[in-house]
């Protein structure tokens, strides 16, 4: 299927509202995966870390993605992807990137596009998944706080973009809005031989072209920021203010254990003391 048929999506972010990253996709994505081949003479765009910016100013941007394209001209890209998700509205920005691309565009997920991820890959001329990988599909996931009224008026304010989230996956996959509608609302986790069954990719990647970077205690502290991005957005942090607590926290560690896994006792001690202040 050409992307050329698939609609533009509209983005419209609402100042101060903040979409995140859902646990399950969190706990599910595995950082270390990677493709096999270096892609040395292709043009490639790896999209390989939490859609938009985090508390480090990291993360895949629509500004990145943009700059990627650009040194890349009209040739033709490929993209790999492993991805919890993340901010909405850059997955939007980002897969009209990639759909108004003159090339031919192949997007290959290695791992996991789930959500804003997922958005993005659907913006491929052709899609391959491996046997093992996921895409997941939901409704806008936010984090939010105020009163019934304003709770209700983002509610309101959310619905057209599940809506816009429908007919981007149904163009894709053929499939009827009503039915895409339902299993956004349940969130659908959809496998590899499943996504080519049902039209949500072309065909599964080879064994041989993915592979587990070897650098795993990286990757360990690579998740564990992500889960105190979690967190720390759900606190309703800043990002300066999350920064500067996740450095206090280290500074008070001394002789503490290699990093990843010091990290990680960061992140619970951060949890436990979110978990102590909504008990009081």
């Amino acid at each position: 299927m050409t992307k050329r048929n698939l609609p533009r999506a509209d983005i419209a972010a609402r100042p101060g509202m903040r979409t995140a990253v859902t646990d399950k996709a969190m706990q599910t994505w595995m950082p270390d995966l990677r493709a096999a081949a270096d892609g040395a003479g292709e043009a490639t765009i790896s999209i390989l870390d939490v859609i938009g910016q985090d508390f480090w100013g990291e993360g895949v941007t629509a500004k990145r993605i943009s700059a990627a394209l650009r040194q890349i001209g009209d040739r033709d890209v490929t993209v790999y992807i492993n991805s919890p998700g993340g901010d909405f509205f850059e997955g939007l920005a980002i897969y009209n990137q990639l759909r108004d691309h003159r090339g031919a565009v192949t997007v290959k997920i290695l791992g996991l596009a789930a959500s804003a991820a997922s958005v993005i890959a659907m913006a491929g001329d052709r899609i391959e998944i491996g046997r093992a990988g996921f895409l997941m599909i939901h409704n806008t996931w936010i984090v939010t706080m105020g009163d019934r009224h304003a709770i209700r008026d983002v509610a309101d304010w959310l619905e057209p973009f599940d809506a816009a989230s429908a007919d981007l996956y149904a163009a894709r996959t053929g499939m009827a809005v009503e039915d895409i509608a339902k299993l956004l609302d349940r969130e659908t986790w959809i496998g590899g031989r499943q996504a080519v069954d049902d039209g949500w990719a072309d065909a599964l990647l080879s064994a041989d072209e993915v592979e587990t970077a070897p650098d795993g205690d990286a990757k360990a502290q690579l998740r564990a920021e992500r889960r105190f991005d979690l967190v720390a957005a759900r606190a309703g942090m800043k990002r300066s203010e999350g920064r500067e607590l996740l450095a206090a926290l280290k500074g008070g560690m001394p002789g503490a254990a290699p990093t990843g896994t010091q990290d990680a006792a960061v992140i619970a001690g951060v949890e436990r003391l979110l978990q102590d202040l909504k008990a009081r």
